[in-house]
């Protein structure tokens, strides 16, 4: 459990955070939301921060508004897979969470499963699919029911589950939308979790049941059906089970600072990894909140300590006033 935090003891080493957020994604809407939750618990620990929605202009202004750190609440593709990072690394301004490679491996769902794959850690298989995919085929080599996802999205978005070619064939037209690579996997049947990493610590996994077709966009940040259970009921092993793999996948990418690692169990009751979120969401739905609250830490507290673990891991070693 990560021990509990001293938040006078911190603030002199924060200096002023510029919060990142908004942007162009997909995913505008929520980063909006979790922007101004960050905002909100810093102003509530008399921290200086200051608003940033993202927009063509961003290097410019920057620079101009004597920032110590940043904090990056953007979500989605131009906020947590690289792009932003590397443009903050030219600029030297320490910021949040993984560094530019790792965001990339996260985000791209096919590079990262592949990378998995290669060092044996547990993923389901997939397909790549393409305008001349046999569909049918493709299919059935799946199992005959499949999850299609873009490869370079967030949130759910763009995600259906097929059942039979035509719904495959759809599916991907309607994932292809949001981005040009798109992949299948068989849909598995088990029990989804997530883990929720803070610095070095694993906090306590949540379980999720949805009363969705699966665990969508709008069950994830709007409904009240969604049940989430921390403790998830694991039994002691298990749990340490799902922590230890969690870890292990963060850390293959290069993963640091904070992150969330999303597992659903198959048939066989085997845990599988679905993907590692770099720039998890910090909405009133959001789980790495909900996991923090049952290893003690609030959401201030929180916060907090994600700046405090992004300075010890950044590349960009700043002095602050």
């Amino acid at each position: 459990m990560v021990a509990s935090l001293t938040i006078n003891n911190q603030l002199p080493a924060l200096g002023r955070v510029g919060i990142l957020y908004g942007g162009n994604s997909s995913e505008r809407e929520i980063s909006l939301m979790s922007g101004e939750a960050v905002y909100k618990a810093l102003k509530n620990v008399d921290l200086e921060a200051v608003l940033i929605d993202v927009q063509d202009d961003l290097l410019k202004l920057l620079p101009t508004l004597e920032l110590d750190q940043i904090f990056i609440a953007l979500h989605g593709p131009g906020g947590e897979d690289g792009t932003l990072q590397g443009a903050l690394e030219y600029l030297q301004l320490p910021y949040t969470g993984s560094g530019v490679l790792a965001s990339s491996l996260a985000m791209d769902k096919r590079r990262c499963k592949q990378l998995w794959q290669g060092i044996q850690l547990p993923t389901a298989d997939f397909c790549l699919l393409e305008k001349n995919t046999d569909w049918t085929s493709v299919l059935h080599c799946l199992g005959n029911k499949a999850m299609v996802k873009p490869a370079n999205e967030g949130s759910s978005i763009g995600m259906s589950r097929v059942e039979t070619a035509s719904e495959l064939e759809t599916a991907w037209k309607f994932a292809n939308d949001f981005d040009a690579v798109v992949i299948a996997e068989p849909l598995l049947s088990g029990d989804e979790y997530t883990v929720a990493i803070l610095g070095d610590e694993v906090l306590p996994s949540i379980r999720i049941e949805t009363s969705e077709i699966f665990y969508d966009y709008q069950a994830k940040y709007f409904s009240d059906e969604t049940q989430y259970f921390c403790p998830s009921g694991l039994s002691e092993k298990r749990e340490g089970e799902l922590s230890d793999l969690a870890m292990k996948a963060f850390k293959s990418l290069g993963c640091s600072g904070w992150g969330r690692v999303d597992v659903m169990t198959d048939d066989k009751g085997r845990f599988q990894l679905l993907e590692v979120n770099t720039v998890p969401g910090l909405t009133s739905h959001s789980l790495v909140p909900m996991a923090a609250r049952a290893a003690g830490i609030d959401f201030e507290h929180l916060v907090l300590e994600i700046l405090r673990n992004s300075l010890k891991w950044s590349p960009i070693k700043k002095v602050l006033k």
